[in-house]
């Protein structure tokens, strides 16, 4: 491989098909795959989050991964822990003359350590939180939105009550601190992909995906964590496939309701991923798009082109 490039990024919404991808182009060049998932780093939390961990199994090849199955269900994890195992991890791999691919649909961690943003460990407001206990997510949003201006206010992932918890506590530490820049990102020099497909394609597949997950264990995966000891809150917390099998394991919704309810809610979350991905190019990522529709042998033939 003929490249300046340090790191080879794979991203895409969900069900594109990254992680095929991945695997695929890390087994010609030999080298290993960092994911780039929020919630892969999870152990126990398989089903549910599309570790897919068999097509990490190559024409009869393992191909090395990392940042997955690192912690227990229900323990803390963020963007600033992400960035510390990214670069670690990095580091590590870089040190064998390899070139890492980074892989996964988690947007805030791949711009997180392309920019550096957030490197700074923002410790949690305890009389913040109190102040806030009880507040729904509109009433949350408003008062997020009321916030000044700050670094992080415009990157905010607002999708769940939780994290829309955390960007108001960054954006409320940030009205008074300084963060600390995150150097390691200025010796990226990445090569961005991005897998994306018409949105009705993309549409079918989540549904399909879906509806496979749910016959193959989904629900079964949601309880045995409860057996486990991993509170109802957390996994809510998770949200997506664990909010919903939860509410209907609460029996809040019937199955049908669950499915239906989960499958808009995966639809809504995968045009936040590609709209957060379009903003970082507005913001000045260049991210070469290859159709998600085209078979996987096209795709790496595009992805080698460009890389030499």
């Amino acid at each position: 491989m003929n490249t300046n490039h340090n790191l080879i990024i794979i991203l895409g919404a969900t069900a594109t098909g990254k992680t095929k991808l991945a695997a695929h182009l890390a087994s010609q060049l030999n080298t290993e795959i960092i994911s780039a998932d929020s919630r892969q780093v999870y152990r126990d939390m398989n089903i549910g989050t599309g570790k897919d961990l068999d097509e990490y199994e190559v024409n009869g090849k393992h191909i090395p991964y990392h940042l997955i199955n690192i912690i227990e269900a229900g323990d803390e994890y963020n963007l600033h822990f992400f960035q510390r195992d990214f670069f670690e991890t990095y580091n590590e791999i870089t040190s064998r003359n390899l070139i890492p691919i980074l892989c996964g649909g988690t947007s805030m961690y791949i711009n997180g350590v392309m920019r550096g943003h957030a490197h700074t460990p923002i410790p949690e407001n305890r009389e913040l939180r109190i102040q806030l206990e009880g507040m729904d997510k509109k009433q949350l949003v408003e008062y997020f939105i009321a916030l000044p201006e700050t670094p992080y206010k415009s990157k905010a992932d607002t999708s769940t009550i939780i994290r829309i918890l955390r960007a108001i506590e960054i954006c409320t530490w940030e009205q008074t601190n300084i963060r600390e820049e995150n150097e390691s990102s200025k010796k990226l020099n990445p090569i961005i992909f991005g897998l994306d497909t018409d949105t009705e394609i993309r549409r079918k597949k989540i549904e399909e995906r879906l509806i496979y997950r749910l016959k193959n264990g989904m629900i079964e995966e949601v309880q045995s964590l409860l057996t486990k000891g991993v509170s109802e809150q957390k996994l809510i917390a998770y949200g997506l496939e664990y909010k919903f099998v939860v509410l209907h394991l609460q029996k809040v919704l019937t199955f049908d309701e669950m499915q239906k309810q989960l499958t808009i809610a995966i639809h809504q979350f995968a045009k936040r991923q590609m709209t957060f991905f379009r903003k970082m190019e507005r913001e000045g990522a260049k991210i070469n798009w290859i159709d998600a529709a085209l078979s996987l042998e096209e795709q790496l033939a595009q992805i080698n082109s460009l890389l030499k």
